[in-house]
């Protein structure tokens, strides 16, 4: 299995995230990527390679444009402030205040533009952004030149991020940048899984009125779990997304079994979709040691859901998302690669 990587992700790493009303350093760590980069050479899975480039109108497919103009400029108006730590939001245009306007202060911007505080921005955040949404879309061409799997080693991850917002560590939407591309280049459908502990709200709102994508999430129940405000079953799709959108909420505590139960519906979903070419927001935060989810996987369970997306047939992008116990994060991201490989 090919890997696609970046090392310009080290250009992102942010000193601090807002967490239950306190300043704390990220739980997203440029050690993420590094440890599963070293588990996917000591595993033998195939060559690694860096991404090409591609133009800014592939974001812009998924992103709008106003939303890509300030993730490239952002940093430069903060430090025009003088500011010289990481840039954060603090207010948000919640309940009645107008989202029609975007502010031209930065400080109005980094809230506009955002659902939380966990999106710090630094000198570097925007070429690891771009660098991640490189690596997807490479991966992506690899499947439309031929190759039945790639693993998009994507770092910043990006379910969390919407057309026109950041939020959840995420800056530009990897893995629904890449399944764009797969359409724009030949694939009729494009079915997209999400894995991840927390709902792609991102992905879900990207596509939600649109059938040629399919979205299919198994996540953390958002009445208790972020992002809270997506992610519930009754969200189906609408227009002509009606039906291409299923959320599979689950409880604190899911185990193994009960997660692999709910997995097996997904891919029944998927399987009657009948897509050309599969999208994987690969997150491992489901596994047991997570400091901040709450299921209980362990290590052959992410075997057996990389043995249930085989079982699909289909050509597949493995997207890399979530995953905060760094130093497992590497063997349950091969653990699910090696079992998809067979």
């Amino acid at each position: 299995m090919l890997t696609i990587y970046s090392d310009d992700h080290l250009l992102h790493h942010g000193a601090a995230e807002l967490y239950r009303g306190q300043l704390v350093p990220c739980f997203e760590s440029p050690a993420r990527a590094e440890h599963v980069l070293d588990a996917v050479r000591a595993a033998g899975l195939g060559a690694v390679l860096p991404p090409d480039q591609f133009d800014r109108g592939a974001l812009t497919r998924v992103h709008a444009d106003d939303y890509v103009a300030f993730l490239e400029t952002a940093w430069d108006e903060w430090q025009a402030l003088g500011e010289t730590g990481d840039a954060l939001p603090y207010v948000w245009p919640a309940g009645a205040l107008r989202r029609d306007v975007p502010p031209t202060h930065i400080d109005g911007k980094l809230g506009f533009y955002s659902i939380d505080a966990a999106v710090p921005i630094m000198a570097g955040t925007w070429g690891a952004a771009r660098a991640a949404a490189d690596v997807a879309l490479t991966a992506a061409q690899r499947l439309i030149d031929g190759d039945a799997t790639a693993f998009a080693l994507c770092r910043p991850p990006g379910h969390h991020a919407g057309a026109r917002a950041m939020g959840g560590f995420c800056y530009l939407n990897n893995a629904a940048i890449a399944a764009q591309h797969l359409r724009d280049h030949g694939a009729r459908r494009v079915a997209i899984l999400d894995v991840d502990y927390h709902h792609g709200n991102g992905t879900q709102s990207i596509f939600y009125d649109r059938g040629d994508v399919f979205f299919a999430s198994l996540h953390g129940d958002p009445a208790v779990e972020y992002p809270f405000f997506l992610g519930y079953h009754d969200e189906c799709g609408v227009g002509e997304g009606t039906g291409a959108n299923r959320n599979f909420p689950l409880p604190w505590g899911t185990t193994g079994p009960e997660y692999l139960a709910a997995l097996d519906l997904a891919m029944a979903d998927i399987a009657a979709f009948g897509p050309d070419m599969i999208v994987v927001s690969l997150g491992v935060d489901t596994f047991a040691e997570d400091p901040i989810s709450h299921f209980k996987l362990r290590d052959n369970d992410f075997t057996q859901i990389g043995q249930r997306i085989a079982r699909l047939g289909r050509p597949t992008l493995f997207v890399m998302e979530g995953g905060y116990a760094v130093a497992q994060i590497g063997t349950n991201v091969v653990a699910v690669l090696t079992g998809f490989a067979g």
